[in-house]
């Protein structure tokens, strides 16, 4: 099979561009969270949705996957799934005499991990070496998963009967989490015409790339420029949300590579083939305030943690650019702002 070229950043742009206009004919009004989960995705990393039900999580997934085109598994968790249900296990074949290994549903492209918070931890914990090492380890042998790799997950804020809120270690495992928020009027109204003009309940969308091109597209991220400014500027974001009096803990250094992967894929979302301190401010909230512990008077009002990372970004100071770097993607016509 001969090698393919890498693609170029403007390549990548204008598939986004396509995957998101696709997504946004079933998913009415919500351009700017997907745009994150899809920035998310082409970072490599893994999504939370936490939002009330029927407002299109799970929908949202299903559609990424086909347009995307990466295999696409769906595993609701449930109080009495056990880690094997998630990883598999080995069963006895009796034709051989041997014990095979079955795999489960994580391996493959896109995992919907449908409310991620009804069941025990020690089920949760099973996504954890997967979802940071791609591989899955069962009785002392590891299996490598096939790339890409993403966890989508969902999770309902409102209702704590039956659910085990994920702890630190797995939240941080996401890179960012998202939330839609109940649609305007118009555009719930669209919902109700496109779902009349479509005459069917399920919408199938035509794949814009394959699971390939998307690795392709992950590792076209690298040549986005990052100047130094704007590393120390996710570095002052970061070590102010250790400081804020708002916050009990701040973020980890994780949540700076989060800064700068989601920055990177949010500048090439939007045209660019360079970082601004904008494409750090658009990413924060919903890279970091998974990330942080409010302080208790804050936490007994049930403050926003996104609003106080704005508040945090506000007042952090905004780098000057020194140079804007040349187009990596080698076309000069390729305009800023020009993208999804």
């Amino acid at each position: 099979m001969p090698e393919q070229l890498p693609l170029s950043l403007q390549d990548v742009n204008s598939y986004s561009t396509k995957v998101l206009d696709s997504v946004n004919t079933v998913i009415v009004g919500k351009r700017e969270p997907l745009k994150l989960v899809l920035a998310g995705i082409l970072a490599g990393g893994h999504v939370l949705f936490e939002d009330y039900p029927g407002l299109g999580k799970t929908l949202t997934a299903r559609c990424f996957a086909q347009t995307l085109g990466m295999h696409f598994n769906r595993l609701q968790f449930t109080p009495d799934l056990l880690p094997s249900d998630v990883t598999g296990s080995f069963l006895y074949n009796q034709k051989t005499g041997d014990f095979v290994f079955r795999q489960g549903p994580i391996f493959t492209n896109l995992l919907l991990a449908d409310e991620i918070n009804r069941t025990p931890p020690k089920t949760q914990a099973a996504l954890l070496e997967a979802m940071q090492e791609r591989q899955v380890s069962v009785e002392g042998t590891t299996y490598a998963l096939a790339e890409p790799f993403c966890v989508l997950a969902t999770a309902n804020p409102i209702e704590h009967e039956g659910t085990y809120p994920l702890p630190e270690a797995q939240l941080d495992r996401f890179l960012l989490r998202v939330s839609f928020g109940y649609p305007n009027r118009d555009e719930e109204l669209q919902v109700l015409q496109r779902r009349t003009a479509r005459r069917k309940e399920n919408t199938v969308l035509s794949p814009i790339v394959d699971a390939g091109t998307v690795v392709r597209m992950q590792q076209a991220l690298e040549n986005v420029a990052v100047e130094d400014s704007i590393g120390k500027y996710i570095v002052d974001i970061v070590a102010a949300t250790r400081e804020h009096s708002d916050i009990q803990v701040g973020a980890s250094p994780r949540g700076s590579l989060a800064l700068l992967l989601l920055g990177r894929a949010f500048a090439v979302l939007s045209g660019r083939d360079y970082v601004l301190p904008e494409d750090i401010k658009a990413v924060a909230p919903a890279a970091l305030a998974h990330r942080i512990s409010l302080s208790p008077q804050l936490w007994l009002r049930n403050a926003d943690p996104s609003a106080v990372i704005e508040k945090v970004c506000e007042k952090t100071p905004v780098p000057a650019s020194q140079q804007m770097p040349t187009y990596a993607a080698g076309n000069s016509s390729w305009q800023p702002g020009a993208g999804a």
